[in-house]
């Protein structure tokens, strides 16, 4: 099912995401985690692709196993380090596996490369690409806070409105923790002339090691509220968690309350959390 149709529904939807081995020896056990986050019938799961695409192949085999599982998927696609030619024999088999609907995305940019050596610079030159391909329904990412890779958040809202026009039919964010930057944000790409759906990404933080990763790769603002709750849980390992999925339920409802009915979960690949987040949340959707 396309996903651009599932989030239409009046009823709050909820999705999880995982992401796929770095190896084969661990291929099993985290693709037993997506299976066991894909038995609570969630509204759609997503499955992240590595740095230069280096899982590639897993992130393909895991989505057409959650394709069995009668789940709806969506696998990520990173460009930057692909030819045109990878790109295309990458969309075949996906559609051959049975999955409709593609997260694109530039990906990082590697150490000593530079754009004139690239097919793709941009994640709007993939949406391109997989829209010419045909059979897909695109989802493109945002960022409430700004790209960290953009000298400014107006031209970081051009940028993605370029990327909408290639042909984008829904975003997902990047975390965030305070959800005033989110309403902010949408007021301005709405001004914009940004009009498909935004499905919020929210992190549940189940242990203190999680910020400082966090913090490093996307910039992203604590507010105090946060910082207080890792301040005095952070040290126990089993309030925090308890205290982190406490603090996402309470963002997701927030969210709900004010009109959006699509949420997407950064699971980290833990069954129990995205179950117990479902669990608050079942008299709701």
């Amino acid at each position: 099912m396309k996903i651009s149709e599932i989030i239409k529904k009046e009823t709050p939807s909820l999705s999880f995401e995982v992401f796929p081995p770095k190896n084969s020896e661990s291929y099993e056990s985290i693709k037993s985690s997506a299976l066991e986050i894909a038995k609570l019938n969630p509204d759609f799961m997503s499955v992240t692709y590595g740095a230069g695409g280096t899982t590639g192949s897993y992130t393909i085999d895991i989505a057409e196993s959650i394709v069995r599982t009668g789940v709806t998927p969506i696998a990520h696609l990173t460009c930057v380090c692909s030819s045109r030619d990878k790109i295309r024999e990458t969309l075949s088999e996906i559609k051959a596996r049975g999955v409709e609907n593609i997260l694109a995305l530039r990906g990082d940019m590697p150490q000593g490369m530079t754009e004139k050596s690239l097919d793709f610079t941009h994640a709007s030159d993939l949406v391109e690409e997989i829209k010419d391909f045909g059979g897909f329904c695109i989802g493109g990412a945002c960022y409430p806070e700004g790209h960290t890779e953009c000298d400014s958040f107006t031209k970081d809202i051009q940028n993605l409105k370029i990327k909408v026009d290639a042909g984008c039919e829904f975003l997902t964010t990047q975390m965030f923790f305070d959800n005033h930057i989110l309403f902010n944000f949408l007021y301005k790409i709405r001004e914009a002339g940004i009009t498909v759906p935004v499905i919020p990404g929210i992190m549940p933080v189940t242990n203190a090691a999680q910020i400082k990763r966090i913090c490093s790769l996307s910039g992203t603002v604590l507010p105090r509220k946060f910082i207080r709750m890792v301040d005095r849980f952070g040290d126990n390992p089993v309030a925090m968690k308890q205290a982190g999925i406490a603090y996402a339920t309470e963002q997701i409802i927030d969210i709900y309350s004010n009109g959006i009915n699509a949420v997407h979960v950064y699971s980290m690949n833990k069954p129990d959390v995205a179950e117990k987040i479902q669990s608050n949340l079942k008299g709701i959707i």
